[in-house]
C-alpha cells in the first residue's frame, strides 16, 4: 500500500509482473516504443495475464513494468529522475508520502476517465486531478498464532500492549525513513499518541526489544516466525508490522490451504494507507499513460486487485473475493492522518525518528 503498498507473496507477485514485462519487448523491438507504456511501481505490483491482456487488447498499448524497490525507495527515486523518468505512469506512492511527490512535480495533471465510480473518503487533489487512488489497505501488527498458543501467552491488540515486559524482544518494524509500512507505523503512533506523546512511547518500544529492519520483504519474509518465508528462515519474532491483508496471503498461497489463517491482526494498531498512480512528468508516451491510468480504476482491474496485490479496491461496487473478505477484513478503526498534517511534520517527524531509534 506504498499501500503504498504491500502485503502480497513477493515470489508470486515477482513472477506475474516478470510475464506482464516481457509482453513490451516486440514492439520496442519493432521501433515503434511509442506503442509501450511503463508503469514505474515498488515490488508489490501484480496483475493476472488476463487482465494485462483486457488491457492491450482496449488500448492497443503494450505494457511494460519496471519495479524499483520499497514504496518509499521507489517515489524517492521517481522525483530524482523526473526531468528524464523511467516510465509514463507511476504506481504506489501512498498517503504518507504523497505530498512529497507533488510538491516536487512528479506529476501531471490528468483526470482518469471513470474517477466519478472512486469511493469519495479517497479522493484527494481534486482541483488539478494529478493522482488517481487505486487501492487501500491497512499497516498492522500480525502476529503468528501458533507461537502465541505454544508460549501461552496472549497476542497483543494495542499499540499500548507492545510495549509491556511479555512482549519484550517480539516485534519486528520497517525503516520509517526507507520503507512505506515502516513510515505508516510511525504515523499510526502520531496519529495515537499525538506530536508530544509519540517520541516518548517509541523509547519505551526500543527498550522493549523492537528490531528495526530496511523494508517490508525483509522484515515479513525472514525475521517474522509466521510468514512462509520467516518458517524457511527459522525466523525468531512473531511480531511484524505488515498489513491487515497479509493473512489471507498466508492462505491462498498455501499447500494445502489451511482453514484458517495461521496469522492474525492486531486491530488496535492499524494505520490506514490509500494508494495513488499518476502520469509522470515528460513521460514519453502521455496517451498510454492516461489510457492505463483509467483502466486502473476500471472494473475489469479493481475486482483483479484484492487477490493479486492484496488490498481493497477504491471503486465503488468492485468485488472483493470471499477468502480476502474472510480473513484479510479492513481495520474497523484504523488511525489516520490528514494529508495536511502529514505533510507539515512527516520529515522532521522521521528525522527524530531516526536520531531516537537508531542511534
Amino acid at each position: 500500500m506504498g499501500i503504498t503498498k504491500k502485503a502480497a507473496a513477493l515470489a508470486v507477485g515477482l513472477g506475474l509482473v516478470t510475464l506482464s514485462a516481457c509482453g513490451s519487448s516486440g514492439d520496442d523491438a519493432e521501433g515503434s516504443g511509442s506503442r509501450t507504456v511503463t508503469l514505474v511501481s515498488h515490488n508489490s505490483w501484480a496483475v493476472s495475464k488476463d487482465v494485462v491482456a483486457a488491457f492491450e487488447k482496449q488500448s492497443g498499448h503494450r505494457l511494460k513494468v519496471l519495479e524499483d524497490g520499497d514504496a518509499g525507495q521507489a517515489v524517492n527515486k521517481a522525483i530524482l529522475t523526473k526531468d528524464n523518468p523511467q516510465g509514463d505512469v507511476f504506481f504506489g506512492v501512498d498517503n504518507t508520502l504523497l505530498s512529497r511527490a507533488l510538491d516536487n512535480g512528479l506529476f501531471q495533471p490528468y483526470e482518469a476517465r471513470g474517477a466519478d465510480s472512486i469511493l469519495p473518503e479517497y479522493r484527494v487533489d481534486e482541483d488539478k486531478h494529478r493522482v488517481t487512488p487505486v487501492d487501500s489497505g491497512d499497516v498492522c501488527v500480525n502476529y503468528d498464532k501458533a507461537w502465541f498458543a505454544e508460549h501461552d501467552l496472549a497476542p497483543p491488540k494495542t499499540f499500548d500492549d507492545l510495549i509491556k515486559p511479555e512482549y519484550k524482544d517480539l516485534l519486528v518494524v520497517e525503516n520509517a525513513s526507507t520503507s512505506s509500512p515502516g513510515l505508516g507505523f510511525l504515523l499510526g503512533t502520531a496519529a495515537a499518541y499525538g506530536d508530544e506523546g509519540w517520541p516518548d512511547y517509541w523509547k519505551k518500544l526500543k527498550a522493549n526489544g523492537v528490531k528495526v529492519v530496511d523494508g517490508w520483504d525483509q522484515a515479513y519474509n525472514e525475521e517474522f516466525s509466521g510468514s512462509a518465508g520467516g518458517k524457511q528462515a527459522k525466523a525468531d519474532r512473531p511480531l511484524v508490522v505488515s498489513y491487515a491483508s497479509s493473512p489471507p496471503a498466508e492462505v491462498v498461497y498455501a499447500d494445502p490451504k489451511p482453514d484458517t489463517a495461521p496469522t492474525g491482526v492486531a486491530e488496535g494498531t492499524c494505520f490506514r494507507q490509500v494508494e495513488y498512480a499518476g502520469l509522470l512528468s515528460n513521460a514519453e508516451n502521455p496517451e498510454g499513460g492516461k489510457a492505463l491510468l483509467d483502466f486502473l480504476i476500471s472494473k475489469t482491474f479493481q475486482d483483479d486487485m484484492p487477490l493479486n496485490m492484496f488490498v481493497y479496491p477504491v471503486r465503488e461496487a468492485a468485488q472483493v473475493p470471499e477468502e480476502f473478505a474472510k480473513f484479510g477484513p479492513q481495520a474497523k478503526d484504523p488511525q489516520t492522518m490528514d494529508a495536511e498534517k502529514i505533510a507539515a511534520n512527516r520529515d522532521q517527524w522521521v528525522k527524530s525518528w531516526t536520531s531516537l531509534v537508531l542511534r
